[in-house]
Parts: C-alpha cells; structure tokens; sequence
C-alpha cells in the first residue's frame, strides 16, 4: 500500500505542479489558439503514455530507455523554446502569448511532461495481482487503495494550485515558473546523460561523472525545490486574502468578497496539506518502506546420517519457520517450512530463481519477498513459479518431516 502511494508522489508531482503552472499561465496570458494548442497537448501527452504503457506490457517493442531518451529531447527543446520566447519583455506584456511559435510550445511541453510520467503511473495497476491470487484479496485492495490516495494526493495538489495561481498576477506566474522548470530542467539532462554515459557514448569524464552521481542520489533535492518555489503562491494568496481591501457597494457584494477570500484561503490549504504529505511521504514513509528486513535466525534440527529431521509439531503452528545447513564446502544453504493446509507443507529454498538468495519473511500472516516485496500465495509455496521459494523435496515419517541432505548439498551453488 505504501510502497505504491510513495510512487505514484515521487513520479508524478513534479510534472504536475509544472503542467499546473504552466496552464495557469497559458490562460492568463494566451490567445485562444494557443489555450487550444494546450489543451491538445495535455490529450495527446496523456493518449500517448497510455499508448506507450500498453505496448510496454503486452509486447518487448518498447525499451523504455530508449524512449525516456527521445522524450526527455523533445521537453528540453520545448523548454528552451521557452525561454528564448518568453523573457523578460513577456513578464511585462503577457499578451505576447501568441502566434504560431507559442502554439508550438503550448503543445509540445505539456504532452512531454506528461507522456515521460504518465507511462509508469499506467504500469502500476499491473503489478498489483499475483499469479493465482484474487483481485478480493486483501494484498490487492491495500495496494489499490495505496495508489488510488497517491493519485489524489497530486491531483488535488496540483488543482489546487492552478486555483490560487490564477487569482495571482501572470507575472509571478511566469517568473515561478520559470525558476521551477530550470530546477527540472537540470534533473533532466542527468537523465539523458546518465545511460550515455554508461554506454560510453559520451566519453567517461570524472567531473560529468561526480555530477550526475549527485543528481541521482539527491534526486529527491530537486521535488523538494520545485515544491519550495511553487508554494510561494499559496502562502501569498493566503496572506493577500485577509488583507484585501476590495470596495464594495453594499453588504451583500461585502458577504460576496468575503466568501471569496474564504475560497483562497482553503485552495491555499489544499495545497500546503497536500504539499506537506508529499514531503513526509517521499521521506518518512519511503524510509519505512525501505527499511531493512532482518531475517528470522535459524531453528533447531537434526541430522541422523544423509537426513534431516524436523519433528511436525515444530512447524504446525502455520507460520513461517527457517532452517539451516552447512554444506561440505562451509556454505549456508537455507530452507523454510510452513505448513499450508491439515494436510500439506509448503517446503522450499529460502531462494526463488528470480530474485537469488535474499530470503523470505513473514509479515501479518503473509510469506514477503524480501528483495521484490511480492507476497506469496502460501498454497503455491512448494511448486514452480514466478517469485516462489525453489521447491524442496520431502517425506512425512514417524511423526518428522525428513529432507535429504544429497538434495541441499545439489542447491549450495544459489547460496555462495
């Protein structure tokens, strides 16, 4: 549940609080050619990533490397474009916002913002259903709920914002903007070099290298500026809301001024609630997320002769229980039990031929992937398949469960 809200903050806010600055500015200050030519952006950004989702999951045409590439080309041209246009003399004539080249921009910088984000944000809901498990299943309704509250948590942000920001002159818009998009502008470039770089298509140099290491590791640096410049006009409109001095020619166009500087007001909250969660969702709950999972020790067994012994009423209690052999070349090889049904065990590696060796843990009754986070469907445990502990072969004798060393011994090279 978490992990998918913190997602869905971390890539999508920042574009939106762009594209959000960016169409107040456009309908403050542009003609109506240019506020259609935005508004075909916006559609065509948002067709195109759904596009480009559907083909990322149901085909392998798209490497989406490649095309994070192309993208993030086409919104730096369109950003550049922008500030070769915009300049100084627009901030003093908004009305500038017009003609062929403005249609240009209003188009191509919205529908890049979006189809670079988009794409991912449509991906999501793929992930949430496991192999053989339910869509009423509780796992898939938290992570639904996760995701679903994230994409709140932005959309109301964002709107919010277009609402105080339009109550504001163009001016600071522009200039909020501005500043704003040259913050991401910076991320960006890092994000085109970065894979050139690795494929040694731009030649390795130490300084470029420190930099885009920099960038990646405090990417997070740059969601907290954009946030830090645009809240600039929530808290202005707040404060302007109370010291408005509007005339008015009766009480009645009195009440009506005041309701208005209400309305400021709670859009102004909107957004610093919602900038607020954000903050603390990219921060504090990622932390949580991310958190190490340190891994149950090992239990108690016997080894009589090739076999291992591990009496029933040790692991009838249907939670996860791990164990440990130390092969003949000094190796750990571990495995975990669980006792699925009356009548079945769940016997496996504490390895999956997908994610190695990290282990499994149990967390409110469910089997957890400690590297992927996928939860286990506990009935499947012991067979083939996607995330699934590597199947151990066993035997139920005289009250024990009995594992053959020969088998451990065949599986230490997962371990090493």
């Amino acid at each position: 549940m978490l992990k998918y809200l913190v997602q869905v903050v971390q890539n999508s806010l920042v574009s939106g609080v762009l594209v959000s600055l960016f169409f107040t500015l456009i309908y403050q200050s542009g003609s109506d050619s240019v506020k259609k030519w935005l508004n075909r952006g916006l559609a065509a950004g948002i067709l195109l990533a759904l596009i480009l989702a559907v083909l990322k999951h149901t085909t392998i045409l798209i490497n989406r490397e490649f095309f994070n590439i192309g993208i993030l080309s086409v919104a730096l041209l369109s950003e550049i474009l922008f500030f070769v246009f915009s300049g100084i003399s627009l901030a003093r004539k908004p009305a500038l916002l017009r003609g062929g080249i403005w249609n240009f921009i209003a188009f191509l910088l919205p529908a890049s913002l979006l189809l670079y984000c988009l794409p991912d944000i449509f991906l999501y809901p793929t992930e949430f259903l496991l192999a053989g498990e339910s869509i009423f299943s509780t796992d898939f309704l938290f992570k639904t709920v996760g995701f679903l509250f994230g994409l709140l948590v932005v959309i109301l942000s964002v709107f919010a914002l277009y609402r105080t920001a339009s109550a504001l002159p163009a001016r600071l818009t522009l200039c909020l903007f501005a500043v704003g998009l040259a913050i991401n502008m910076v991320s960006q470039i890092v994000s085109v070099v970065q894979p050139l770089l690795a494929r040694r298509i731009i030649p390795m140099q130490k300084w470029l290298f420190s930099i885009v290491k920099f960038v990646v590791n405090h990417n997070n640096y740059f969601l907290f500026a954009i946030l830090i410049i645009s809240v600039i006009i929530p808290i202005l409109l707040w404060f302007r809301s109370y010291r408005a001095k509007q005339p008015y020619a009766n009480p009645a166009e009195h009440r009506k001024l005041r309701a208005e500087s209400r309305r400021q007001r709670r859009w102004s909250a909107i957004v610093l609630a919602g900038y607020l969660f954000s903050i603390f969702s990219v921060t504090a709950i990622k932390s949580y997320t991310e958190r190490e999972v340190v891994l149950s020790p090992a239990e108690p067994m016997t080894i009589v002769g090739e076999q291992i012994l591990i009496p029933l009423e040790q692991v009838n209690d249907g939670h996860l229980h791990r164990f440990a052999y130390i092969a003949s070349d000094g190796t750990e090889v571990r495995f975990i039990v669980i006792k699925k049904n009356e009548y079945a065990y769940g016997v496996g590696l504490d390895a999956c031929d997908i994610c190695g060796a990290t282990g499994y843990y149990e967390r409110d009754g469910k089997v957890i992937c400690k590297l992927c986070d996928v939860v286990m469907n506990i009935s499947t445990i012991g067979f083939k398949g996607g995330c699934n502990p590597v199947p151990l072969a066993y035997v139920i004798s005289e009250g024990s469960m009995v594992i053959e060393i020969q088998d451990l011994e065949n599986e230490k090279k997962r371990f090493a």
